[in-house]
């Protein structure tokens, strides 16, 4: 009998999980993040996030892909947390949590609290027109890490994209082993508004939102289509994300991620769920 929290942040769905007393063994997280986001057969989730305590801030979260795989990062899931540790008075609205990359910074927005705002990590490593070679057709990328490595491809048309099919080739392409990468597809609207579709590592699919996606999609829309701060991000879900940053000679810093991260249930996870 496990307590726990359902959130969405934008679309992406994460289960949330006190375990500040240790009840559940270190060892046994990552069968769990598998079992747990079974869609269909368990209560489904792109992630688990199980929130830990820390002698550096608020408190520390430990987080797992839908595959049990670990992230550095994730803006959504980071949202929810926030939200979830302020619910949970282990925070105040201005809080800041531990991760694997390090201090995050968050602020609960409102008097309801749904909206969280995220200081994200600032991008590296961008590389613009990187050739993707593949059989058949060669595709040009930009990538960049936003504390997980993205790669970005501009598109006339996302609903025609192959967002699975391209997605899952260029996410185990040799360019980027042995780790992989997030894989998103854009479209610039206008100098404030980009449209994206993301297909995310460790889920091997295509979800409705991606907190980090949506920072490297208006991180490159700047570099190469001149898009300004603060930029409104649709991903698929059609929930949109603000990512508002400081840019100086094509460097992008002082970068944050805004949206809703919505409470949908909470309960307790019963041992049928785990079979």
């Amino acid at each position: 009998m496990i307590p726990f929290m359902k959130f969405s942040g934008s679309g992406n769905d994460f289960i949330l999980i006190d375990n500040r007393r240790g009840a559940i063994a270190s060892t046994r997280l990552k069968s769990l993040a598998v079992q747990l986001c079974r869609r269909s057969l368990s209560v489904g989730a792109d992630g688990l996030i199980v929130i830990e305590p820390s002698d550096r801030a608020d408190f520390k979260w430990q987080f797992f892909n839908s595959d049990g795989s670990r992230a550095g990062f994730c803006g959504n899931g980071a949202r929810c947390a926030a939200r979830f540790a302020y619910i949970k008075k282990m925070a105040r609205r201005h809080m800041v949590f531990e991760t694997r990359i390090g201090l995050i910074a968050a602020e609960v927005i409102g008097p309801r609290g749904v909206r969280v705002k995220v200081r994200m990590p600032d991008p590296k490593a961008l590389r613009l027109n990187v050739p993707i070679p593949m059989k058949g057709l060669d595709q040009t990328a930009h990538l960049v890490d936003t504390g997980v490595p993205h790669c970005v491809y501009v598109v006339d048309d996302l609903d025609a994209t192959d967002v699975h099919g391209l997605g899952s080739v260029t996410r185990n392409h040799r360019v980027f082993r042995p780790v992989g990468t997030n894989v998103n597809f854009i479209n610039v609207v206008n100098d404030h508004h980009i449209k994206v579709r993301t297909y995310e590592r460790g889920v091997e699919g295509e979800t409705l939102a991606c907190g980090t996606g949506s920072i490297a999609s208006a991180v490159v829309a700047t570099a190469i289509a001149n898009v300004k701060s603060p930029v409104t991000v649709v991903p698929s879900s059609g929930i949109p994300l603000v990512v508002s940053f400081t840019e100086k000679n094509g460097v992008c810093s002082e970068v944050y991620l805004e949206g809703d991260a919505r409470i949908i249930y909470d309960g307790h996870i019963k041992p049928e769920a785990l079979e």
